[in-house]
């Protein structure tokens, strides 16, 4: 018979919940956040902007299928969202120790520990979701037998630093130059960009990324509170002023709004699902979106020169905003997916069209 260890995941509240370890066994503390995806693991906890965060699946079932091979193209991992695992700890109900897909190459478990990351099983997801949804996120830790640790917000530090590159990358050879700000950005934002005939000019967050010849910049996805990153912040207002199209993405929208003078804020437990609603401002077209992000712009404060572009059905929340007269834009969900729906990866055809404009 299967032995495990047990560990306890114990919230600040003083709530605790003892669970089954089928990860990396080692003690850790973090920001405790659900998401309700029911397939996808892969991507999300190598998503960047997961960064600190100990994840909850509210989905019961996790490693049913397994973790993919680790093949590359373009310079990036073909199947995943980055190079390594970022989520702190994984929290499921139950952990399939059996897995068969085709192109599986280990299990979970496995992979897990590979990256010594802790993972819980046999937890009450559903009630542990009840405490997120009525407490808003909490911070919580993963204790082990003789191995304390204390709690940890990280939120109180610069999560992008930790989660962007740190050096230039050049990827394709299209004949659009596109500098892209990694804040912790997805892979899949370069491969869409990759699609469109983009040269993509991966640079560090707090990289002066206006002494490159560019035709528009991508503001991309990351972790944390973005008023911690100031040199991003500043680094975009100096562009403001001209015309060169900008599009952002997740904490991209975040940071474009507060380069223009608006404020952000903290969400009580966050959007971090594949069936958030958006509503298309001024219509009544609705998509269905991939979410990953517990900051959201107040849209009472942005300047007269902007507006809202896409607002959330279910809560009313910013879910993206556009200036009035430049090419200039960004959206608080993931048009990218992976995983989720992509209903709304035309947002990238409309940021290569605007560069074709402004070219001529």
């Amino acid at each position: 018979m299967l032995e495990v260890k047990k560990a306890k995941l114990i919230l600040e509240d003083g709530t605790v919940f003892e669970g089954k370890s089928f990860g990396f066994e080692k003690s850790v503390a973090g920001e405790v956040v659900f998401y309700t995806g029911m397939t996808g693991y892969p991507e999300s906890l190598t998503d960047p902007s997961y960064t600190g965060q100990i994840l909850v699946s509210t989905y019961p079932m996790i490693g049913n299928y397994g973790v993919p091979v680790d093949d590359t193209e373009e310079g990036i991992h073909r199947f995943f969202e980055s190079d390594k695992i970022h989520i702190t700890a994984l929290v499921i109900a139950d952990y399939s120790f059996e897995y068969s897909h085709w192109n599986a190459q280990k299990s979970l478990a496995d992979w897990l520990k590979e990256y010594q990351v802790p993972g819980l099983f046999d937890i009450d997801t559903r009630a542990l979701t009840k405490i997120l949804r009525e407490k808003g996120s909490l911070l919580g830790k993963i204790e082990f037998e003789n191995q304390p640790v204390d709690f940890y917000d990280p939120n109180s530090e610069n999560l992008v630093a930790r989660a962007s590159t740190d050096r230039k990358t050049i990827y394709g050879n299209g004949k659009h130059k596109v500098v892209l700000i990694d804040c912790g950005v997805k892979n899949n934002i370069i491969r869409c960009l990759l699609k469109r005939d983009a040269t993509v000019i991966r640079v560090p967050w707090d990289y002066d990324f206006t002494c490159e010849e560019y035709d528009g910049v991508f503001i991309s996805n990351g972790p944390g509170d973005p008023a911690m990153c100031g040199e991003t912040i500043k680094n975009i207002r100096k562009i403001i002023g001209d015309e060169k199209p900008i599009m952002g993405i997740c904490l991209g929208n975040q940071l474009l709004a507060r380069a223009a003078g608006a404020d952000t804020y903290k969400l009580k437990y966050g959007h971090r699902s594949h069936n958030q609603p958006v509503l298309l401002m001024g219509t009544d077209r609705c998509f269905i979106t991939s979410q990953n992000h517990g900051y959201a712009v107040a849209p009472d404060t942005l300047p007269a020169d902007w507006e809202p572009l896409f607002v959330n059905v279910n809560d009313n929340t910013n879910e993206g905003i556009r200036h009035k007269n430049k090419p200039f834009f960004s959206a608080q969900f993931h048009p990218e997916a992976s995983s989720g729906p992509v209903d709304t990866e035309f947002l990238f055809d409309d940021f290569i069209s605007s560069i074709e404009k402004s070219k001529k």
